[in-house]
């Protein structure tokens, strides 16, 4: 889950609805710069996350407070490899993107136990596999990964409320054209990406966020049986070329 902090408790973003927010974002993409097989690639960004159970699993700091995202640094082996599973379902393009997310995410942590390591050198065997049996280059599958990418970390920099003040410029990271792009929230409380990149010259997304009126929690249970009844607020950001 993303978790910020308020000024009576917790505001709570799903890491679901992280993912659905990134595809929103993808959809508004400039059409003629798609990259290929974009509602397949759209299915896998909104689906990334899928493998996050906030209602299932350990989800509090030692101190009882929502454990957020960024706070958690364990490696969820037997998870990742069902996420990847899961993924086959929605068929092999999905499954690739996913991998390589998964790759991306973890490849860090290489050396940790042979266990991982094994995991890692087979996602990059099953990326392999599916280029070839897609007939997709190396170069096409990067590049639709860095779209992929690129969406996942501007929802992100949304839901994580980093949009800085005073217009400054906050780096979104390079876009499956190599290019940087960069956000800006405006005076009036609009946001644009330069260079624009969009086909609109104006559009809106949306998150759903629970908002917890407590800091700390006993259990899981606890937190889970607030989380259910807590009350719900759609967050909204009007992108626009200027």
């Amino acid at each position: 889950m993303i978790a910020n902090q308020t000024e009576t408790g917790w505001e709570v973003i799903y890491h679901r609805a992280h993912a659905l927010l990134a595809a929103q974002i993808a959809g508004h993409w400039r059409r003629k710069d798609f990259p290929p097989r974009i509602y397949e690639t759209i299915a896998a960004i909104s689906h990334h996350d899928d493998l996050e159970k906030e209602w299932e699993e350990n989800n509090l700091t030692p101190a009882g407070a929502p454990l957020d995202f960024t706070l958690d640094t364990s490696t969820h082996l037997p998870k990742l490899k069902q996420h990847i599973s899961n993924a086959r379902y929605r068929g092999r393009w999905v499954t690739m993107l996913t991998s390589m997310h998964t790759s991306f995410l973890n490849e860090g942590k290489r050396g940790e136990s042979s266990e991982l390591d094994e995991f890692l050198d087979e996602q990059l065997e099953l990326q392999k596999q599916y280029r070839k049996e897609l007939k997709i280059s190396q170069k096409d599958a990067e590049e639709a990964y860095a779209f992929f990418q690129w969406c996942d970390r501007l929802s992100l920099i949304l839901c994580n409320r980093q949009l800085p003040v005073d217009e400054r410029a906050l780096e979104i990271g390079k876009g499956p054209d190599g290019d940087r792009y960069d956000i800006i929230q405006l005076q009036d409380g609009k946001v644009t990406v330069t260079p624009w990149c969009f086909e609109d010259k104006e559009f809106t997304v949306n998150v759903e966020a629970s908002y917890l009126s407590q800091l700390q929690f006993g259990s899981n249970a606890e937190l889970t049986e607030q989380l259910q009844t807590a009350p719900m607020k759609s967050l909204e950001w009007t992108f626009v070329k200027v």
